[in-house]
């Protein structure tokens, strides 16, 4: 396959995880431009699945539908055993709380220091106590190996950097699920290894169920429990690592040769 695939859950475990989040026939256009005909996708509580798919095909839409931030045409969305679909702004907020979302470029605040941009959420969230936010901006930062970098300010930070402020970031509202939206994208090589090696210990620190959009197949075999292809309007296929080598599917093949164009 040309990529070294991390020891990660097989589909011989399968059957021992729950779902958290799925969606059901799920159908989607933005005028002429259909983006969904009847997808369907379940992700198993703890584990990391990866999307990929080729330029344009929604990828990072289904994280604005699972979120309330986009309605599907169609079908059902359920998180946590309750459905996402139809709520109103105010009835998404319970769902929100329990997800927290990494943007592709961090999404920082400029003009505030690393721990504000951090404690940015806690205090929104009604957090009054100084020493007990300024306790969750160093246990987070810690988490992703920014400690003391409290007084920092982002247009020091290198990219990788600041993916890492965002991650704490989110990791300080205790999400249950985590979604990354290309959380490699215009990283070096060395930047992107430390990027994924996160999301794995994410994973297994903190227990997070994290949905990755991606269009770097490296990335991919290095974090995923599952991989889910995104093609021709649908989930294609979607398998354990174990499971991808020997998929007979052609769309599959070509993912994994490389052969299909970035997103």
């Amino acid at each position: 396959m040309g990529f070294e695939a991390a020891p990660r859950r097989t589909s011989a475990e399968h059957a021992s995880f729950e779902p958290v989040l799925v969606f059901e026939d799920v159908w989607k256009a933005f005028g002429r431009n259909v983006i969904y005909e009847g997808l369907d996708l379940s992700v198993m509580r703890g584990e990391v699945l990866t999307i990929v798919g080729g330029s344009g095909s929604g990828k990072s839409v289904l994280l604005k539908c699972l979120l309330g931030l986009l309605r599907p045409d169609k079908g059902t969305i359920t998180a946590f055993g309750e459905q996402v679909t139809g709520r109103t702004e105010r009835d998404m907020l319970p769902i929100r709380q329990r997800i927290g979302m990494l943007f592709q470029g961090a999404a920082l605040f400029d003009s505030m220091s690393v721990g504000e941009n951090v404690a940015w959420p806690l205090r929104a969230r009604g957090w009054t106590d100084e020493a007990e936010i300024a306790a969750k901006v160093e246990q987070v930062l810690t988490l992703v190996d920014l400690a003391g970098t409290q007084r920092d300010m982002p247009d020091g930070l290198s990219g990788g950097m600041r993916k890492r402020v965002g991650l704490a970031r989110t990791l300080a509202m205790d999400p249950e699920v985590i979604l990354y939206d290309e959380p490699t994208t215009g990283l070096d090589p060395g930047n992107i290894k430390m990027i994924d090696q996160l999301v794995v210990d994410m994973q297994e620190i903190v227990g997070v169920t994290s949905i990755v959009v991606t269009h770097d197949m490296e990335s991919a075999f290095r974090i995923s429990d599952r991989i889910a292809v995104l093609w021709n309007k649908r989930i294609e296929w979607v398998g354990y690592q174990d499971e991808i080598a020997t998929a007979e599917n052609p769309i599959v093949r070509d993912f994994v040769s490389g052969n299909v164009g970035a997103a």
